[in-house]
């Protein structure tokens, strides 16, 4: 099959002038377009059999069903469905989300939405149909040297749901440890949104007092305190129509999550010293790297405030639940980091990569750029192995793993490339993980998979799979 050839798409409308409407602007952007004017389920099921795209208008009886989707993925797994739901619809938004769907087209939408999706999907179907490296993993440029990657299902699941949420102005509340790119998650959804060429601000909620904290949000009236001169607008007006991020929201006061909540609940609010209401359309994105649950629990974070906030939960994994990762984002990131500073690029060693997808990265991305940062700058391969090879001492041979990676590219008759080099680098980072969780729990099975938080059965597997075997008893 050629890369060439255009993007099949399967379009099911029975508003004849909206369906030609639709058809007329995918033809002009290349695609093959087979419309239905009726939901004839086993119709449907043969066009998918070998459509890239679906778009499906969930006015129709039975769209929006679970088992409708099930029938699609099962004729045809690779195929995105894009539902084509009332911009009002929130429900509907939430559950399209949480039932997998590629994107959602919002009713009535501007060409550019669907030009968005549209290139979005033909990307990773062309590069699919060469066989790019690039068919693997998922980039989206943000801006100011930010960006999303994915190479995981957890990541591209991640990205998917990201991608449905975006269009509805629900509150989201990203979770994760520090460092994981929550902020870089919140950038995405402003980014996927119909308010991305509106204001995108964020404010850290821990790095403020609760007094100036609350000025900043909300702003204040001319003699609201000492010093206060003059009125300023706060981040809830000048975020108007537009994407605010409220980081480690967590560490949030009682008081101003109770003003928050107003905010959430209404839209309104006051400046300090002011006396009438203020409006706001601004879509809140939170992001937290507390655990939320126990805050619950202990009355540090209202459980009103969560349920607002929690409409929508992403939580996004830590770096060494997703290894694969490592190796592209080192180059992306040398990559964007070289052209903001004015350095040349490096390129990194198998040694060096192997290294990063061995060390466990407790600050996660943030850890991660900071090596990356450093390593731009002084440019010395033994120095960098050496400081991580430090911070895992025995449990790791970079050289050797590198050596496993280039074998199996000769095996494979091909010269060692990156994809090879991952699977190897991760099956060794996962034997090591397993082989030392074991010998802590003294070959407790269960234990130990509880410590892995994997499965019994899967540790038995994975066991069996490395061949590992449990020292012998001293007499």
């Amino acid at each position: 099959m050629r890369v060439n050839q255009p993007l099949r798409v399967v379009l099911v409308e029975d508003e004849v002038s909206v369906s030609g409407y639709i058809q007329q602007l995918l033809e002009s952007m290349g695609c093959a377009v087979a419309p239905l004017e009726n939901l004839e389920i086993p119709t449907l099921c043969r066009a998918a059999l070998t459509a890239d795209l679906c778009l499906l208008d969930t006015t129709l009886p039975g769209v929006a069903s679970v088992s409708l989707l099930t029938r699609l993925r099962q004729a045809n797994p690779s195929m995105r469905v894009v539902l084509l739901l009332a911009a009002n619809n929130q429900a509907g938004f939430l559950a399209a989300a949480r039932e997998g769907v590629y994107d959602v087209l919002p009713k009535p939408f501007m060409r550019h939405q669907l030009d968005a999706i549209v290139r979005r999907v033909q990307d990773r179907v062309f590069a699919a149909r060469g066989r790019a490296a690039s068919s693997s993993i998922i980039r989206e440029e943000l801006g100011n040297g930010a960006f999303f990657l994915a190479a995981t299902p957890a990541m591209k699941k991640i990205y998917d749901q990201a991608a449905a949420i975006a269009h509805a102005d629900i509150p989201v509340l990203i979770t994760g440890e520090s460092g994981v790119g929550k902020e870089v998650v919140a950038r995405l959804i402003h980014r996927l949104s119909r308010r991305s060429n509106e204001e995108w601000l964020k404010i850290n909620c821990a790095a403020l007092p609760v007094d100036l904290l609350e000025s900043e949000l909300f702003g204040y009236e001319a003699g609201a305190f000492t010093g206060a001169m003059k009125s300023k607008l706060g981040k809830f007006e000048m975020c108007d129509r537009g994407t605010l991020l409220l980081d480690e929201i967590g560490e949030m006061s009682p008081q101003l999550q109770a003003k928050l909540l107003h905010v959430l609940q209404d839209g309104t609010f006051a400046r300090l010293g002011g006396r009438g209401e203020k409006r706001t359309n601004a879509r809140i994105l939170a992001a937290t790297n507390i655990d939320i649950q126990k805050a619950l629990v202990e009355k540090t974070f209202r459980e009103d405030l969560y349920y607002r906030l929690s409409t929508f939960v992403l939580h996004i994994p830590p770096l060494r639940e997703r290894r694969e990762e490592i190796p592209y984002i080192l180059t992306q990131m040398s990559q964007q980091l070289a052209r903001t500073h004015e350095l040349e690029p490096v390129s990194f060693t198998p040694q060096l990569i192997a290294a990063c997808v061995a060390y466990h990265w407790p600050g996660n991305l943030r850890e991660l750029g900071n090596f990356v940062k450093r390593y731009l700058v002084i440019r010395d391969d033994a120095a960098a192995l050496a400081d991580l090879e430090s911070k895992i001492p025995g449990r790791f041979d970079a050289p050797a793993v590198a050596n496993l990676a280039e074998a199996d590219a000769r095996t494979a008759g091909s010269s060692p490339d990156l994809k090879s080099m991952v699977r190897g680098l991760k099956d060794q980072a996962e034997m090591q993980a397993i082989r030392e969780t074991l010998a802590e729990t003294k070959w407790n099975r269960r234990i130990a998979a509880s410590r892995l938080n994997i499965s019994y059965k899967a540790l038995l597997y994975k066991i069996r799979q490395y061949n590992l075997t449990a020292p012998a008893q001293s007499a």
